[in-house]
């Protein structure tokens, strides 16, 4: 892997912290201590197992947090797997269309509601460092309430959208026409599925998520939670076929 790849990778990422306003350089109060941060490098691969990107992210140490202090409540609901397979059911008995979102540096949309203080970041540069910090004004990766914070967010966004949310999966909302019609999505994290048979609600729904959040429309759903999805006349055909290729290389038997 060549440094390049590595180096544009960090300049992306403080590019994004940067337009976010995540943070602000500030005097370290005598009183408060900094948490520290460090990068995390990964390479995203595409489902048949090639190279999609590089990816740098800049992380809290989160672990050296104090309860009280740093944060308080850090729940936040994770999506079911009945969900989805319920979702792909669905769509493959109606023949809807199914459509994926990513919504980039996701946590950094959450608003922080605690007062947190972290050290300058590697390789950022500031005058007069020396006792400079970062206050944190979003939910940086890394930080024990950054789910929450980026959840409660998005929720509220799409509550403002009148979708409902469902009581059996918080990650699952849904909203109903006069027509009859309704449009649901699915949240992972920072993946989105948008199904349903009323194709005006997800047309407005893709475009009032974009206005609020840096978003990449990913089309068709292909590639989901390590599930690989294909379609034929004859309905949903979903695999994990990577896990398998990666498990029978680690075993190997992958000339077998």
């Amino acid at each position: 892997m060549k440094l390049e790849h590595w180096t544009q990778a960090m300049k992306e990422e403080m590019n994004a912290l940067e337009r976010n306003s995540t943070w602000e350089i500030v005097d370290k109060p005598r009183d408060k201590k900094a948490i520290g941060c460090r990068w995390i490098f990964t390479v995203k691969h595409k489902a048949d197992g090639t190279i999609e990107r590089y990816k740098a992210r800049l992380v809290a140490k989160g672990y050296t947090q104090t309860y009280g202090i740093d944060y308080k409540e850090t729940f936040a609901p994770v999506a079911k797997m009945n969900t989805v397979r319920v979702v792909l059911a669905l769509t493959a008995h109606f023949g809807w269309d199914l459509h994926q979102l990513d919504v980039k540096s996701a946590f950094l949309h959450g608003n922080l509601e605690e007062e947190v203080y972290m050290e300058i970041p590697q390789g950022f540069k500031v005058q007069n460092e020396r006792n400079k910090v970062c206050l944190l004004k979003k939910a940086l990766y890394g930080l024990t309430q950054s789910l929450r914070a980026w959840f409660g967010r998005f929720t509220k966004e799409m509550v403002s959208l009148e979708y409902r949310q469902s009581q059996g999966d918080h990650t699952l909302f849904i909203k109903h026409s006069s027509t009859g019609k309704f449009a649901l999505l699915f949240v992972y994290v920072d993946d989105m599925i948008i199904a349903g048979d009323d194709e005006t609600e997800k047309l407005a729904l893709k475009e009032k998520l974009a206005a609020q959040f840096e978003m990449k429309d990913l089309g068709k759903l292909k590639y989901f939670l390590g599930i690989e999805v294909a379609y034929s006349k004859n309905g949903i055909f979903i695999s994990q076929r990577k896990y398998v290729l990666d498990l029978l290389k680690e075993t190997g038997k992958l000339g077998c």
